[in-house]
Order: C-alpha cells, then sequence, then structure tokens
C-alpha cells in the first residue's frame, strides 16, 4: 500500500516558562496526555450499549481502548470490538474485550482510529503505523468513522518525494500485516486529495493509500491546554 506521511510533525510552541515536554498527570508527555484526553471524550461521547465497534491501531488508540474497558466494566456494557491490526487485536484481548470480525459482525455502530494529519475538512492522512489497508477496511464497515488526535495533527505542510520505508530493527523494508510494503510519500503542496487519491489507486500494484477521503465525521483534537477541540465534518 501507498502510506501518505508529511515530512515532520508540527510542533506547537511552549508557552513562556514551560518546558516542551511538560509531564502530564499520567507521568506522560504532553502530547501522550493531549491524546488520552482527546480519546476520552470520543469513547464518552459514541459509544453506548450493545454496540459492535471497530478499534484502529496506533499509540492514540491505546488511550481509546483503556477508557472503553473502563466504561464496559463500570457500566456493564455489552461491546463488541473488531481490530484493525495485530497491535488492536492485543489491546482488546489484554483489556478483557470481546473480540470478533467483520465475517461475524460485518455492521459496525462506530470505528475509532486515530490520524498522522488532519485538514480542514477532515480529510485525512494515515498510515504512519503501517495498517492502513485493514483500518481502511474497518472504516468502510462503520455507520461512523470517529478520529482521536493530538494538536500536533493539525497541519497543512506536505513534503515532495517517495522512498520505500525501511525497517529499524531489521534488514530490509517494513512488511505490513497484510504482508506488504510502503512508499511514504512525502507530498510538496496541498492537492486536491480524491483526486490523488483515485490515481494513485489506478497504478498497478498499489493496494490501498493512506488517504481516508470524506469518511471521517468528527475529529477529537488533545488540546496542549489540556482541553479538548471538536471539529465536526461540514456539509457541502
Amino acid at each position: 500500500p501507498l502510506a501518505a506521511r508529511p515530512p515532520g510533525r508540527v510542533r506547537a510552541r511552549p508557552a513562556a516558562g514551560r518546558r516542551a515536554f511538560t509531564r502530564g498527570r499520567l507521568g506522560g508527555t504532553m502530547a501522550e496526555e493531549a491524546k488520552r484526553l482527546a480519546a476520552c471524550a470520543a469513547v464518552d461521547k459514541h459509544v453506548q450499549n450493545n454496540q459492535v465497534l471497530g478499534i484502529g491501531s496506533g499509540s492514540t488508540i491505546v488511550h481509546a481502548v483503556h477508557r472503553l474497558a473502563e466504561r464496559v466494566k463500570e457500566e456493564n456494557l455489552t461491546i463488541v470490538c473488531i481490530p484493525t491490526s495485530f497491535q488492536a487485536r492485543q489491546l482488546i484481548l489484554q483489556n478483557g474485550l470481546t473480540l470478533s470480525d467483520l465475517d461475524r459482525h460485518p455492521e459496525l455502530d462506530v470505528a475509532i482510529d486515530g490520524a498522522d494529519e488532519v485538514d480542514s475538512h477532515l480529510n485525512l492522512i494515515k498510515g504512519g503505523g503501517g495498517c492502513l489497508t485493514q483500518e481502511k477496511i474497518v472504516a468502510g464497515y462503520a455507520k461512523c468513522f470517529i478520529v482521536i488526535a493530538d494538536y500536533r495533527a493539525l497541519t497543512k505542510n506536505f513534503g515532495g518525494a517517495v522512498e520505500l520505508r525501511m525497517a529499524v530493527s531489521k534488514a530490509g523494508p517494513v512488511v505490513t500485516d497484510n504482508g506488504n510494503f510502503i512508499l511514504d510519500w512525502k507530498f510538496d503542496r496541498v492537492h486536491e486529495w480524491s483526486e490523488v487519491n483515485a490515481a494513485i489507486k489506478m497504478i498497478p500494484g498499489v493496494v490501498e493509500t493512506g488517504l481516508f477521503i470524506n469518511m471521517a465525521e468528527v475529529v477529537y483534537f488533545g488540546m496542549e491546554d489540556g482541553s479538548v477541540s471538536v471539529r465536526e465534518k461540514q456539509p457541502h
């Protein structure tokens, strides 16, 4: 699959006298605390009893699954979880949640996932964790696709080169859960992303892209000041 990623992350400048890596109340960095706040807000708002949920992948989803497990235990909720990756599957099992798959539960009420980048129209760039194909499949089966991120995902800057993603702890390229390679395309400018997505998918051999176009209904951003900013899809 083709995973589109920016060349870097936008770092919000810390206020005077504040360290860039301020500790949150759970002992993590400011960004991790922001992710936790956004995840909790999204789970509390959108998860109800007797739902089938799609569980995304990545660091933000860890906080969402922890909050989901808390609510299941505290409120005695009946929830079925569909994973998008091996990591998501392990998170579901480790937190004592009910695991299933799309064969048994092809209709999902809500899918919750993170994003590498989010634009003003809620188009997403995903694929940093290499699970973009399964993430897009699961999101496509959901009635509502919810995204959680921290303030660093709010950006409009893209770089301009394509490279094969190489592994860190082994020789050779990264291989995804589906057995595919990943090309990271760093864009040099903002494009019409629906056209880019369609054009890339027409290339022979491409399985999927990390562009999630017109899929997210709402995005929860955990902010530096401890608040949660909510951005909803606007009607065209």
